[in-house]
C-alpha cells in the first residue's frame, strides 16, 4: 500500500489559501450592477490600451538592446548588461512619482534649470514610466535566447548575398522571438498589476478605479472590477504558459564589430534610458534630501515595513517547503505548486480587496498585521516556493536514504541531511519575499492597521498631501532596498549558470 507523503496536506492547504481569494471576490461581487457604459468602457480601454503600448516600448527599447549586449564588442560589457537591468528591480511607483514631481509647469526641472517641459500624466506619462520599468523583462529573456544561437548559421546566410542587418531580420531575431513573447508577456503582466504608476499619471485604469470604488465603500463593485482584471491577467498567463523559449545546440556566439556610429547610437539609447530610468529618480530624491532633511519621516515607518516583511518571509518559507518537497514526489503536488503561483499572477490591489472582504467577515481580523502579512505571504509564496525548490531537487535520494537505514528518524533525517543541504535555497527565497513586502504597495494600502505606516504607504501619503518633498527618505530607502534586490537576482543568477556550467 502506498503512503500519501506527509508534505501533501500542508501543500494542499497552501493551494486553498492561494485560490481563496479568488473565491472571495466571486461571492462579493453577486449582486454588483455589471454595467456597460461609457465609462467602463473608457477604464477597460484605458487597462489595454496601457498594456499594449508598454510591451511595444519595451519590446522597442528591450531587443536593440539585448542584440547589442550579446554580440556587439562594447567596453564593460558585463556593467551595461547589469545597470539595464537595474530599473527591473525598482518599483515603478517610484519612478512614476518622480516623473510627476520632475515635469510639467513649477516641476523639478523647471525650478532648478528654468526648462519648461509638458506634464507627464496620462496615458503618454503611465506609458512612459512604465516601459522604463519593465524593458528589462523583455531585455533579459531575449539575451537568454540570443545567447543560445549558433552564429554558424549566421555565417552561412551571409555567404548566400545577406547583408549583416538583414541576416539579423531574418535569421537571428525570428529564431529569439519565443524568447521576446516572454519578456512582453511578463511586462503585460507586470503593467496590469500596476496601481501607483496609473493613479500617479492621474489614468482610470481598473487598478486605480478599484482603489477609488474601495475609499467609496463599494466593495462589490470593486470585486467585480478585480474580477474583470483578473480576467486579462489569466489571459496573459495563459499565453505565457504556452511561450517555451527555444534552446539550440550552443555554439559559437555571434560578434559583430560595430562601426563608430552604430555603436555610438547604442550606448546614447542606453545612456538616455539609465539616465531617465536611474539617475533622474536619484538625483531628484536626493536634491529632495539636501533641500527638506527629514521632516516628517519617522524610523517607525522603516521599522514597520521591515517587521510585516520578515513575518512574511518566514511565513512564506514555512509554507514554501512542504509545498516544494509535495511538487518533487508526485503530480498531486506538483498541483498544488501550480496553484500557489496564482498568487503572484494576482494583482496587490485585487488581492487587498479579497481579504478586506474577508477581514469585514472575521472581525478578528480586520485591520490587523495579520491579515496584511497574509496578503504578503499569499502574493510572494511563488518566490519562496521557486527558491526552495531548486534547492531541494539538487539533494540526492540515497543520502537521505542512507541516513535512514542508519537508523535516523525522518526528522531527523531532514534536520541533520537535507536542511544543510537546502539552507541557501531557504536564505534566498527568505530574503526575496522580505524585499518584495517591503516594496508592496497597494495591498498594504488597504490592509494595514490604522496608523501602522510603512515606507511605502508614507510615501503615497506625502504624494496625496502634495508634499512631495517628504518623500526623499522612503524613496531612497526603497531605492537601496530594490538595489539589494537586483545583487540577490544577479548572483543568483551567476549561481545557477555555474550550477548549470559544473
Amino acid at each position: 500500500m502506498t503512503r500519501t507523503p506527509l508534505s501533501y496536506l500542508p501543500a494542499a492547504l497552501a493551494a486553498a489559501a492561494a485560490l481563496a481569494p479568488v473565491a472571495v471576490l466571486v461571492w462579493m461581487s453577486v449582486g454588483a450592477d455589471l454595467l456597460i457604459d461609457g465609462r467602463a468602457f473608457e477604464i477597460a480601454l484605458n487597462t489595454v490600451a496601457l498594456t499594449l503600448l508598454t510591451v511595444a516600448g519595451a519590446v522597442l527599447i528591450g531587443v536593440p538592446l539585448a542584440v547589442v549586449t550579446t554580440y556587439a564588442d562594447l567596453a564593460f560589457r558585463r556593467v551595461w548588461v547589469a545597470v539595464l537591468a537595474a530599473p527591473l528591480a525598482v518599483p515603478s511607483y517610484l519612478g512614476a512619482f518622480a516623473f510627476f514631481a520632475a515635469f510639467g509647469p513649477g516641476g523639478e526641472i523647471e525650478t532648478v534649470a528654468g526648462l519648461a517641459t509638458p506634464r507627464a500624466q496620462g496615458l503618454a506619462g503611465a506609458t512612459l514610466v512604465m516601459t522604463l520599468y519593465t524593458y528589462p523583462f523583455v531585455l533579459i529573456s531575449t539575451r537568454a535566447a540570443l545567447q543560445s544561437l549558433d552564429a554558424n548559421v549566421v555565417d552561412a546566410a551571409r555567404t548566400l548575398g545577406l547583408s549583416l542587418p538583414a541576416a539579423l531580420l531574418r535569421i537571428v531575431l525570428p529564431r529569439a522571438a519565443n524568447g521576446i513573447a516572454a519578456g512582453s508577456l511578463l511586462v503585460a503582466l507586470y503593467t496590469l498589476s500596476d496601481f501607483a504608476t496609473p493613479a500617479i499619471m492621474q489614468l482610470d485604469t481598473f487598478t486605480r478605479m478599484i482603489y477609488v470604488e474601495y475609499n467609496a465603500f463599494g466593495l462589490d463593485r470593486a470585486a467585480l472590477m478585480s474580477l474583470q482584471l483578473l480576467a486579462l491577467v489569466v489571459i496573459v498567463l495563459f499565453f505565457e504558459s504556452r511561450v517555451r523559449v527555444r534552446r539550440e545546440r550552443p555554439g559559437r556566439i555571434l560578434r559583430l564589430p560595430l562601426g563608430n556610429g552604430v555603436k555610438a547610437a547604442a550606448l546614447l539609447l542606453a545612456g538616455l534610458v539609465v539616465l531617465a530610468a536611474l539617475v533622474l529618480p536619484v538625483a531628484i530624491f536626493g536634491a529632495w534630501l539636501v533641500r527638506e532633511g527629514v521632516v516628517g519621516f519617522e524610523p517607525a515607518y522603516a521599522l514597520n515595513s521591515a517587521y510585516a516583511a520578515l513575518l512574511a518571509a518566514a511565513g512564506a518559507v514555512i509554507l514554501a517547503l512542504p509545498v516544494a518537497y509535495a511538487a518533487s514526489v508526485g503530480w498531486i503536488g506538483r498541483l498544488c505548486e501550480r496553484a500557489t503561483y496564482l498568487g503572484f499572477g494576482i494583482p496587490g490591489i485585487v488581492m487587498g480587496t479579497a481579504l478586506l472582504y474577508l477581514g469585514l467577515r472575521l472581525p478578528l481580523l480586520y485591520q490587523t498585521l495579520t491579515l496584511l502579512v497574509l496578503a504578503y505571504v499569499l502574493r510572494f509564496l511563488p518566490l519562496a516556493v521557486g527558491a526552495v525548490r531548486s534547492s531541494t531537487e539538487r539533494v540526492e535520494n540515497n543520502l537521505v536514504g542512507a541516513a535512514r537505514s542508519l537508523g535516523a528518524t525522518p526528522g531527523e533525517a531532514f534536520r541533520r541531511v537535507s536542511l544543510p543541504l537546502i539552507l541557501p535555497g531557504i536564505v534566498a527565497a527568505a530574503a526575496l519575499v522580505f524585499l518584495e513586502a517591503m516594496r508592496e504597495l497597494p495591498a498594504t494600502l488597504l490592509l494595514r492597521p490604522t496608523g501602522f505606516d510603512t515606507l511605502a504607504t508614507y510615501l503615497w501619503r506625502v504624494y496625496e498631501a502634495g508634499y512631495l518633498g517628504r518623500g526623499a527618505v522612503p524613496a531612497l530607502a526603497l531605492v537601496v532596498v530594490s538595489g539589494v534586490a537586483l545583487v540577490l537576482m544577479l548572483s543568483g543568477e551567476a549561481r545557477r549558470r555555474r550550477l548549470t556550467a559544473g
